[in-house]
């Protein structure tokens, strides 16, 4: 981890286009602004941590939920071919 040390008004370069400026220090807070393109995302750590749980959790409940509703369209659809084969078929003398 790099560390650095910043008075207010100072900044760190990330890259070509990050900056991360010092606004302001009050006792235990430092405020900074941040300066970046827009495609990027930019969260609180701790954010970052709910929305990657809440990810994870929505991709598991939609594999779950694709395990549970493959074999049901799986039956309806061979349930229609039978019946569209039945239609299909000449009629018997």
């Amino acid at each position: 981890m790099l560390v650095l040390g910043r008075k207010i008004n100072e900044s760190i370069v990330i890259g070509d286009d990050i900056m991360i400026t010092v606004l302001a220090i009050d006792s235990d807070r430092v405020k900074l602004g941040i300066q970046a393109p827009r495609h990027l995302s930019i969260l609180r750590h701790e954010l970052y941590e709910i929305v990657k749980q809440e990810n994870l959790r929505a991709a598991t409940s939609a594999a779950d939920a694709e395990q549970k509703l493959l074999p049901s369209l799986r039956s309806v659809f061979e349930r229609q071919a039978d019946s569209q084969a039945d239609d299909s078929s000449p009629p018997s003398s």
